[in-house]
């Protein structure tokens, strides 16, 4: 399975660098045909995410009155979720089906284009990694393989910065610490991965930066109105526990 996606990458790569005449230019137009048929459910993940943190206090609730019962914990966890019909991976999913095929783009860059395979000559070769660069470059002759890392980074830090925005304080910061830490890591990743792969997730991150700024906030808002306005109709339970009256001792004649 996993080679037939590498292999159906690859055609769809070739056509579209046959047809433009830069491998470059293709890399960036698959990661746009990507995300537009990606975008109904990124907005549904959108909505997901948003009634998420809508819910989080009762589901915060639940989780401290059950500590102790990790059993009950679950069963009510999972009730919870039934009785407001929602999927806590329903926010992982445009993710999860973007990462095969960024692995498979890695494995069609550095094994099946060609080396010559360049972007209008802003790089040498698309299958060489920023490291590869520097080595055989130069610091200097590499300076733009170096720039789309570091763009590598900051475009994974700015989506959880203008997420910060919308949450607590203390929520913000570690959402903050988090951002820079992921951000180091992908430009870690990114120094030894072909800069064609850095291309494309620079491409795709841009275009979800926009696509946040621009869409996914008005979505973010009429969702969390939507959920509030729900639960705010909804009825209150109240869970009322009979005593157990204790028959009284008969006197003995």
């Amino acid at each position: 399975m996993w080679d037939g996606i590498i292999y159906v990458i690859a055609q769809i790569l070739t056509f579209i660098a046959n047809l433009v005449g830069d491998w470059g230019l293709a890399i960036i137009i698959l990661t746009a045909i990507i995300r537009i048929l990606l975008t109904p459910l990124t907005v549904s993940s959108t909505r997901s995410m948003a009634k998420m943190q809508v819910l989080q206090p009762k589901m915060m609730e639940i989780q401290e009155r059950y500590a102790d019962d990790p059993q009950r914990m679950n069963l009510e966890m999972q009730k919870f979720y039934s009785e407001n019909k929602f999927n806590p991976l329903g926010g992982c999913l445009p993710t999860l089906i973007q990462m095969p095929v960024f692995f498979a783009l890695f494995s069609v860059l550095r094994y099946q284009i060609p080396a010559s395979a360049c972007f209008y000559g802003i790089f040498e070769s698309l299958a060489l990694s920023p490291n590869d660069a520097v080595l055989k470059l130069g610091w200097a002759g590499a300076w733009l393989y170096i720039v789309f890392d570091l763009a590598f980074g900051v475009l994974t830090l700015i989506p959880m910065l203008l997420n910060q925005q919308a949450t607590e304080s203390m929520q913000g910061q570690q959402t903050k610490i988090m951002g820079i830490v992921m951000a180091l890591m992908m430009m870690w990743f990114g120094w030894s991965v072909p800069i064609g792969v850095v291309l494309y997730y620079v491409t795709s991150s841009a275009w979800g930066v926009v696509q946040q700024v621009f869409i996914t906030r008005k979505v973010t808002e009429k969702a969390k109105a939507e959920e509030a306005e729900r639960l705010s109709n909804q009825p209150v339970n109240i869970n009322v526990v009979r005593r157990e009256r204790k028959q009284r001792p008969h006197k003995k004649s």
